[in-house]
């Protein structure tokens, strides 16, 4: 078990190295009690006023400016299986991960992202980007959409579900990675969803970040 280095009772934003929105840091700070940066995103946030609690990651990317202005705040982690984003979810302890700076610097980047939301399921994280909030979809969710929404699903594993209020209904279809996904459905109003296994990506409009929070409240937790 890796001991958290930071630990709240609320929400916390994890800044990557990636392009960041003013609007996007300030919309999630808003939300959260606590500021981690995964290595390079330190500078990120200095550039944009913005000093972080805690800075997790190899430091391979972290600027000497950064290092200087930051002592003290450092807590390297040298190994490399996993990568900066990864070192950061594990060793924060909060209801609720709010991540920018992810989505819009390197593909592999994005999608290694994508693996480590599955793989540490029990860890709540919603990936915030200029355009999409991105979640690992839990077992249940009531959504309180406007109708003609998007609603975008993708599995990164073999997994079925069942939904009220879409255009297109997820029930009876086996989702997979190189089978059936389920990109640019709609909802028609109120939506919820189900799902047999954690593997199940949610992709909804940026705009709907309160509603997709206001479900998170009341959705149960992957063990």
């Amino acid at each position: 078990m890796t001991a958290p280095v930071l630990q709240k009772g609320a929400p916390v934003t994890l800044a990557g190295g990636g392009p960041i929105r003013p609007e996007d840091l300030e919309a999630c700070l808003t939300l959260s009690a606590g500021l981690v940066a995964a290595d390079g995103g330190a500078d990120t946030l200095l550039a944009l006023g913005a000093r972080p609690d805690v800075v997790i990651g190899d430091m391979d990317s972290l600027s000497p400016e950064g290092r200087r202005d930051l002592a003290g705040r450092l807590h390297p982690v040298s190994e490399q299986d996993s990568t900066d984003f990864e070192k950061c979810l594990i060793r924060i302890a909060a209801p609720l991960v709010l991540a920018v700076g992810f989505t819009g610097a390197r593909i592999d980047h994005a999608l290694a992202v994508f693996n480590a939301l599955v793989r540490h399921r029990a860890r709540r994280c919603v990936v915030v980007s200029d355009r999409e909030v991105i979640l690992l979809a839990p077992p249940a969710l009531s959504l309180p959409l406007l109708a003609g929404t998007r609603v975008s699903l993708f599995p990164l594993c073999a997994v079925s579900g069942r939904s009220r209020g879409l255009d297109w209904p997820l029930d009876g279809i086996d989702f997979a990675p190189a089978g059936t996904i389920g990109t640019s459905n709609r909802a028609t109003g109120t939506v919820t969803l189900g799902f047999d296994a954690p593997g199940m990506l949610l992709i909804l409009p940026r705009r709907c970040l309160p509603e997709l929070l206001a479900g998170l409240d009341e959705a149960p937790h992957w063990p």
